[in-house]
């Protein structure tokens, strides 16, 4: 079977119906020199084969696998599960079309105890070393083995209370240590002798992350956004970088505009101190961008001028996934980012104006999206919110309140309007996101996997409002000083981040501007069409 190879000068262009569009853009990325971590890619005609479990398949995989680690560890200069330099790997999904959050990733495997100690040796640096273990376990027990992540996340809290502090980013290495040690006893019994052999958990993890196609939140993913022709996925396996190496580095998503209002600037979360998953799964807030400036004061210009190469590359708005690592930018993903249909509008306009793309391309965009009936809602006379949080997909959301995406179904098979209330940004929650006219959750970030599926949907969509406190038990949410119960009105204002008590008043307004110039182009493509029609 043949891998594709990315980086180290021997990256492969291949179609993303081959190897994925997040492999193929990885791929364009290496070519124009921007910094990306080798990789390689198990392609998507594996995807089926795997799944039914063939024999040949098995073969295949591990044949590729083998090839693949090899091209790395020469890349690099590691080796993969080494006492000495370790090279630890990203396993990660990849279908033809973006699926975002709905397939699965498996981080830092090849991270058993001999590759920690060799990190500790390589780095000098036995915090990094012990939070990439147990990240490892907490990555592999819910994705690989298929368990409750509940159990890992009251050990950390534990220790985090333990410890007299605020959250796990604060704690040291010989505390992570023993987290790790308390999180390998959840899963070893069901690891089979896994968690020591870095070869057979990166088989594992390549075969969890094809299975993760057939998952609920990615099938009904594909039927919403009528997917359903889509194959399968690949699977892309990339050399570790670390953003969980200290205050010089971070894990981040950025936009090269942003994707809710379609304004020309871009749009940056990053989390000091963290990996990806941190961010795009939505259980972090992004730091403060006085913070990011005093941490790496360089990298928002370097990341700016990334972002504008990749918009002429693609001659499309990037949606893109970073990390910093000792103060080094490295780019993992890009791909054409999810945008309101408002957003949608104005972004089109903007590339003409700027030559990137076509008038016939820009309407081509649109097709999608009905633009006579786009109005701008805004709220009148609401007064005083009841609570604020971050603005991550624009526009006004009036419903009854649910705290989960059952009661969110059922209130909607009554006829009524529903905004999801939730603690976190999760996509399983995609189903209640289906049926929701907006979204809330108490943490989160404006470019969580979650956050940027509301925007691709059109629904208004609030993140890390920090007074909202739900009892899923009671099934009551504290939203400031009011008690919220299920089916409770809300007022939800996605521009702003606001939120109010009870149905407020809204009034529209037509962008008339943007909608003639748009009419014009229509009607200048019909006369060239008419004109080629008399040559003929």
């Amino acid at each position: 079977m043949h891998i594709v190879r990315i980086g180290a000068d021997a990256t492969e262009l291949r179609p993303a119906e081959e190897i994925g569009a997040k492999a193929a853009n990885l791929a364009r990325m290496a070519a124009l020199g921007l910094p990306v971590p080798p990789a390689f890619v198990l392609p998507v005609k594996l995807c089926a084969d795997v799944i039914a479990g063939r024999a040949h398949a098995t073969q295949h995989l591990r044949d590729g696998l083998k090839d693949g680690i090899a091209f790395l560890e020469s890349a690099t200069g590691k080796r993969f599960g080494d006492r000495r330099r370790p090279l630890l790997v990203s396993v990660r999904s990849g279908a033809a079309r973006s699926m975002p959050g709905m397939l699965d990733t498996v981080l830092d495997v090849g991270c058993t105890l001999d590759a920690v100690h060799g990190l500790i040796r390589a780095t000098g640096r036995p915090r990094l070393a012990w939070d990439c273990g147990r990240r490892f376990l907490e990555s592999y027990g819910e994705t690989v083995l298929g368990l409750d992540p509940a159990p890992f996340a009251a050990r950390i809290c534990e220790l985090v209370d333990a410890e007299g502090v605020t959250s796990d980013r604060e704690l040291d290495g010989e505390a992570l240590e023993r987290l790790a040690a308390g999180e390998q006893a959840l899963i070893e019994d069901r690891a089979d002798g896994g968690l020591d052999d870095a070869s057979a958990q990166l088989e594992a993890a390549a075969r969890a992350v094809y299975q993760s196609w057939t998952s609920e939140r990615a099938q009904t993913y594909r039927t919403l956004q009528q997917l359903d022709d889509l194959e399968g996925t690949a699977v892309t396996i990339q050399a570790m970088v670390f953003g969980n190496g200290g205050l010089a580095s971070g894990a981040g998503v950025a936009f090269s505009r942003d994707p809710s209002t379609g304004a020309p600037h871009a749009m940056i979360d990053l989390v000091l101190d963290a990996q990806g998953e941190d961010v795009v799964s939505g259980r972090r807030t992004p730091d403060s961008d006085d913070a990011i400036a005093r941490a790496l004061p360089a990298i928002r210009a370097e990341l700016s001028n990334v972002l504008k190469r990749l918009e002429r590359e693609f001659g499309d708005v990037q949606d893109v996934e970073l990390t910093v690592e000792d103060g080094k930018l490295w780019m993992l993903q890009t791909r054409s980012a999810k945008r309101t249909p408002r957003a949608a509008v104005r972004i089109a306009i903007d590339l003409v104006h700027e030559g990137l793309i076509t008038k016939d391309e820009a309407l081509a965009r649109l097709s999608g999206i009905d633009v006579a009936s786009l109005v701008d809602i805004s709220l009148v006379g609401a007064g005083r919110p009841a609570a604020s949080g971050t603005g991550a997909s624009g526009g006004i959301g009036i419903g009854r309140a649910s705290f989960d995406s059952e009661g969110a179904k059922r209130l909607a098979a009554a006829g009524e309007p529903v905004i999801l209330l939730r603690p976190d940004t999760s996509t399983a929650d995609i189903a209640g996101f289906a049926v929701a006219t907006g979204i809330v959750t108490a943490v989160g970030a404006r470019t969580s996997h979650a956050a940027l599926v509301a925007r691709q949907m059109g629904k208004p969509c609030v993140v890390s409002c920090t007074e909202l406190r739900i009892d899923p038990d009671s099934r009551r949410a504290r939203l400031a000083d009011a008690t919220l119960s299920e089916g409770d009105w809300i007022t939800i204002e996605g521009d702003a981040g606001q939120i109010y008590l009870g149905r407020c008043q809204t009034s529209e307004t037509r962008p008339e501007a943007e909608l003639a110039e748009i009419v014009a182009w229509q009607s200048q493509s019909c006369d060239q069409l008419r004109a080629g029609a008399k040559t003929a």
